[in-house]
């Protein structure tokens, strides 16, 4: 099964009245701002995910901007949910996949394993002319879920700082050749590893490219079924990998570990190298 679900395949399955999940994982600067982008306009039975709460867990400098969200606070959201280990989820962001795609990767570290990514998110499902609503959304039924955290490969920055295999770099090129960095403290990338740009994978309207042209994209950069076993990945702070993992898991990459940490917990020890420059292929 895809981690991507297209507008039309989720439509559908509202409007038979399938076992789904439907959670809009938003992130917006300002309190409550995510609550009234929801409330605004959503997709039918939709419910609103706080992705900086839900999804998230506490910054510091010791793990990133965006760590690991804290178990117990994942297992209320779940549960405020009302979702179920039977039911297929389906998370969707305003349209550029990275809050969906923190939301499918959390969900599935959580140990749910039917979850899927609508492609193109909002943006797509409104350009395919589909119902929109306003308001509070649905109420989660009552459930008794218990998670499972660590139900996705993970890696520490100890790992990391191990790790003589290949290391994925998923930001931007001038990011990771330390040409510009507007959000971390230091420009650069982790010694050794390639850089992978998310952004290759996404067509001109944010929607995923065909499975070959992804191909071509990996085949281009040297990443193949026997490097990619052990390999670890990461971006600023888990959203742009988070992604990646999706995208590359569909083509059966499987396995990749995920340092959710990333360059925004590397960067913040003056004692972690660092390199600057281009490296596009293993």
């Amino acid at each position: 099964m895809s981690n991507l679900v297209s507008p039309s395949e989720l439509q559908q399955s509202i409007y038979r009245g399938d076992r789904v999940a439907v959670l809009a994982s938003l992130w917006a600067p300002g309190e409550g701002e995510a609550y009234n982008q929801f409330t605004s306009l959503h997709i039918p039975t939709a419910q609103f995910a706080d992705a900086a709460h839900s999804f998230v867990g506490l910054p510091g400098s010791k793990v990133g901007r965006n760590p690991l969200v804290n178990p117990e606070r994942l297992q209320e959201s779940c549960e405020e949910w009302g979702l179920r280990p039977d039911w297929q989820i389906v998370v969707y962001d305003e349209g550029r996949g990275l809050f969906s795609a923190r939301a499918w990767w959390t969900l599935r570290w959580a140990g749910f394993k039917n979850v899927r990514m609508l492609d193109g998110g909002l943006a797509n499902w409104r350009r395919q002319g589909f119902n929109t609503l306003t308001g509070p959304g649905n109420l989660g039924l009552a459930t008794e879920i218990e998670i499972v955290p660590g139900s996705m490969p993970t890696a520490t920055i100890e790992d990391v700082k191990a790790h003589d295999g290949l290391l994925i770099d998923s930001r931007t090129a001038n990011r990771f050749a330390g040409r510009r960095e507007h959000l971390d403290l230091k420009a650069g990338h982790i010694p050794g590893a390639v850089n992978l740009p998310e952004r290759l994978f996404h067509n001109l309207d944010q929607t995923i490219k065909s499975d070959d042209e992804i191909l071509d994209i990996l085949d281009a950069a040297g990443i193949t079924q026997d490097n990619v076993q052990d390999a670890i990945i990461y971006s600023g702070s888990g959203n742009h990998s988070a992604l990646t993992i999706g995208i590359l898991e569909n083509l059966g990459f499987t396995g990749l570990r995920h340092f959710v940490g990333g360059w925004s917990q590397w960067s913040a020890n003056p004692d972690n190298p660092i390199e600057r420059g281009d490296r596009t292929h293993v």
